[in-house]
């Protein structure tokens, strides 16, 4: 007489029988995950590992290290990116598209844009099509190949710099932070005006504006300057 399986056994033969067999992509989207649940510090290859019911050497059969997994988590994210086609007549609300994109994208992962800084080139394939078509839209401008090149490379890094401030929290809640741009902004109001006669003139406006207005305020003044830029 054959002696019945628990319950509790049953249900761990259905689970393993339903889980996914290991792949790169799975892999990713289980860092990505992480990534978004925990946090940037959180994701390493043992607990991204742990997540998918297996052990970490496992992993190291799709990817080398650490590192190149969050790159390939950061390509993932850059996929999420819309791509136009280049208009010479829509070239700088194109561009400004992009930028927001890119804010927008790698704002909804925070911690992702610390891995673009930590990656002297991205050059995953959604990296790689974003870069291509802003490419192709500035020269589709008539925008010199110096200028092109640079370009590119300037609105990526701003784009990056919005978000990390935008998902930083400094290990504030939201009413620390207030609490301390206030702080801020007395102090600055307490400054002497002999000293500092330009900042104590300008406070009003050193302390207006919402962080969506100092962005395309910057995004503008960015592509305005490569409008007159050749």
């Amino acid at each position: 007489m054959s002696v019945p399986v628990p319950p509790w056994r049953q249900r761990a033969a259905r689970e393993r029988s339903v889980k996914q067999p290991l792949s790169l992509d799975l892999i990713v989207r289980t860092a990505l995950d992480l990534l978004d649940t925990e946090g940037l510090d959180a994701v390493s290859m043992r607990k991204v590992a742990q997540r998918l019911g297996t052990g970490a050497a496992s992993l190291y059969a799709y990817v080398r290290n650490k590192d190149e997994l969050l790159e390939l988590v950061l390509d993932l994210v850059i996929g999420e990116i819309t791509l136009p086609g280049p208009d010479p007549a829509k070239w700088q609300d194109q561009l400004k598209d992009l930028v927001r994109q890119q804010v927008a994208v790698l704002s909804a992962h925070p911690g992702i844009a610390q891995v673009v800084l930590r990656t002297p080139a991205p050059t995953g394939p959604n990296a790689l099509d974003v870069s291509e078509a802003m490419m192709a839209i500035l020269r589709a401008a008539g925008k010199s190949d110096r200028v092109v090149a640079f370009a590119v490379d300037v609105l990526a890094l701003y784009g990056t710099a919005v978000a990390m401030e935008r998902t930083a929290d400094f290990g504030l809640t939201e009413a620390e932070r207030h609490e301390r741009l206030t702080q801020v902004q007395q102090y600055f109001a307490e400054l002497p005006p002999d000293r500092f006669p330009t900042i104590t003139a300008l406070l009003p406006a050193l302390m207006s504006g919402t962080d969506e207005e100092r962005f395309e305020f910057g995004l503008s003044l960015l592509v305005q300057g490569l409008a007159t830029t050749n």
